[in-house]
């Protein structure tokens, strides 16, 4: 499937079809069991040109099986939920018994995770801030047993629809995105920016989207952590990540001709 989105922003890579399937692609890239991974690692691999997957035991870290659909891994942390709101805020060696389980786990981390899970990310104020971003995010538990993620250009329409479109993008990028959103809609919240892990921002909050009657665009990669992964791979410090429910992606795609993306504005900024 070809996007004229893609064409008229002058994406530098590939739109990315988040799906759901019960058959795994062959050839797929996809984390071995019990090893961590970051789950932008999969769809930056998707938009460079690969497909990859994961399912309930290869989502690489718990905060990327919540992201996915998979439920509350959180309940998997070391030292259960409690053990996460800590390692997001505050840290772990300030409870009782959290030295002692991270003495335990030391050699099953990296030197950067376990410091983390000690002294705590400090993307929260404190554990009590952790427990109410839990019990807001919308917790998913997706039918299927995969998530794809594959180049849009690939992508059968006989063979399902993608849940979302994913958009790696520069902020003219994204700026475009965000006025081709509110286009047609006759009001002006059509993007949002909610405060979740990368992976949460490209699957469970466009999840939830897509099962409304009016479907917004979520911005993501505001995600620290996630920001320095997808440098890692896709070598632009100035991604951010645009992703579309598919209804509103079609939206949006019908309505690139006759739009600003034609007009001198736009292509000024394309230089």
């Amino acid at each position: 499937m070809e996007s004229r989105i893609a064409k008229a922003i002058h994406l530098s890579s590939s739109p990315v079809a988040l799906s759901w399937s019960d058959q795994k692609p062959e050839g797929a890239m996809q984390f071995s069991e019990g090893k961590w991974g970051c789950v932008m690692w999969l769809a930056a691999s998707a938009a460079k040109g690969k497909t990859a997957v994961a399912d309930r035991k290869t989502f690489g870290c718990v905060g990327g099986g919540v992201g996915l659909g998979f439920g509350n891994q959180y309940l998997r942390f070391p030292g259960g939920e409690e053990g996460f709101c800590h390692f997001l805020s505050s840290g772990n060696a300030v409870r009782p018994g959290g030295a002692e389980l991270a003495e335990n786990i030391k050699p099953f981390m990296t030197r950067e995770s376990h410091e983390n899970f000690l002294n705590g990310e400090r993307y929260i104020q404190n554990p009590e801030g952790v427990r109410k971003f839990i019990d807001a995010l919308p917790m998913t538990e997706i039918p299927a047993a995969y998530v794809v993620f594959r180049p849009l250009a690939e992508v059968e329409m006989s063979c399902g629809k993608p849940q979302a479109v994913i958009f790696f993008v520069n902020p003219d990028q994204l700026s475009a995105l965000t006025v081709l959103a509110n286009y047609a809609r006759g009001d002006n919240e059509n993007a949002i920016i909610p405060y979740a892990a990368g992976c949460q921002t490209i699957g469970i909050y466009p999840y939830r989207e897509a099962a409304s009657a009016r479907p917004r665009a979520v911005v993501g990669l505001t995600d620290l952590s996630a920001r320095l992964y997808v440098r890692k791979q896709l070598g632009d410090p100035h991604l951010m990540t645009f992703t579309a429910p598919f209804a509103l992606f079609l939206e949006m795609e019908r309505n690139v001709p006759g739009s600003f993306l034609e007009r001198h504005t736009w292509l000024a900024l394309l230089g």
